[in-house]
């Protein structure tokens, strides 16, 4: 075949015919670039590419449409009766809401199960932290089946202190220490910064809780003057920082941050990166499931040193649900 019979409209593309619309798989592969973070115009291109096809942006979002119920039956699945560890993280968006863009917060949940792997156990949308908030997403884990959670692993989260308390009074928490850090420092002179440090890492980096109080002590009486506002900051949390003193190095590890759930949203940002806002909460949704589904395909290999953590959570939690 010629050039000019494929100008002149002739040529028929070897993967699809010209104008055909449900070739196998291109559903398929207009979802997969949606979870990757493209625009509806550039999959359009894609889709062009690929199959010679002229394709629509409403027919981009027909198709993405399709997720829907999906979406919401793995938001409702049942879950798990224990985990031993669950992290809390929020990751903010440019969301639409009548005719300005306003911004709002995916409540991401993140848990380790009995076997060392991790899961997402769901996404919410929200505007405001709240107690009351994080009260009907524990309320919901609860209705899903979850019975026992061993150590709920947070951010500075307003309002998770008293939810926590309320749904899952056994469970106890782990504030991030990082966070701790970077949100207690914020406002200390840079000149002194230095050995603030040292001397908070006389705290998070003591042996054990005894000498971690021995630690903030002496870190008041330094610095109060100076830095009331960091200073208070520790002794006001000090019950949540202090919680990962009470287990082993392997579980420490675990705790200490919350690095895991960080990452996680650090792959969320990746895929969202050239899609600075969405058009309603069901647009962000889909988008963020679609892309738990490719993240959460690729986690195959269980936490360090599991066998060794699983042996040390029998006993520590000797008599809490198991199953």
């Amino acid at each position: 075949m010629d050039v000019f019979s494929n100008r002149n409209g002739e040529y028929e593309p070897k993967i699809i015919g010209k104008y055909s619309r449900n070739a196998d798989g291109m559903e398929e592969k207009i979802l997969a670039l949606y979870a990757c973070g493209m625009s509806q115009r550039d999959i359009s291109e894609q889709i062009k590419n690929l199959y010679d096809v002229e394709i629509s942006d409403g027919l981009v979002s027909k198709i993405v449409e399709k997720v829907t119920p999906e979406v919401n039956t793995w938001q409702n699945r049942p879950l798990e009766s224990v985990y031993p560890f669950i992290f809390m993280d929020a990751i903010h968006y440019k969301v639409k809401e009548d005719p300005r863009y306003i911004t709002k917060a995916a409540y991401v949940v993140l848990g380790i199960r009995m076997d060392g792997h991790k899961d997402i156990l769901g996404t919410w949308i929200g505007e405001n932290e709240s107690a009351k908030f994080w009260l009907s997403v524990m309320n919901d884990l609860e209705n899903r089946g979850v019975k026992d959670v061993y150590v709920f692993c947070v951010d500075g989260l307003s309002g998770f202190r008293e939810a926590i308390g309320a749904a899952f009074p056994k469970s106890q928490i782990q504030r991030c220490i990082i966070h701790q850090i970077r949100s207690s420092t914020k406002y200390v002179n840079w000149k002194d910064m230095k050995e603030v440090m040292a001397d908070l890492k006389k705290i998070y980096g003591a042996v054990n809780e005894d000498e971690a109080m021995s630690g903030l002590i002496e870190f008041k009486d330094k610095w109060a003057k100076n830095y009331p506002s960091c200073v208070r900051s520790w002794e006001e949390n000090c019950d949540i920082l202090s919680t990962f003193f009470a287990y082993p190095a392997e579980v420490r590890k675990i705790i200490y941050t919350t690095n895991i759930i960080e990452g996680l949203n650090r792959q969320f940002r990746k895929i969202t990166k050239n899609k600075p806002s969405f058009t309603n909460d069901d647009s962000l949704r889909k988008m963020l499931y679609l892309a738990s589904q490719n993240i959460v395909n690729h986690w195959t290999v269980v936490c360090r040193n599991w066998d060794m953590v699983s042996n040390q959570l029998r006993i520590l939690f000797e008599g809490r649900e198991t199953v």
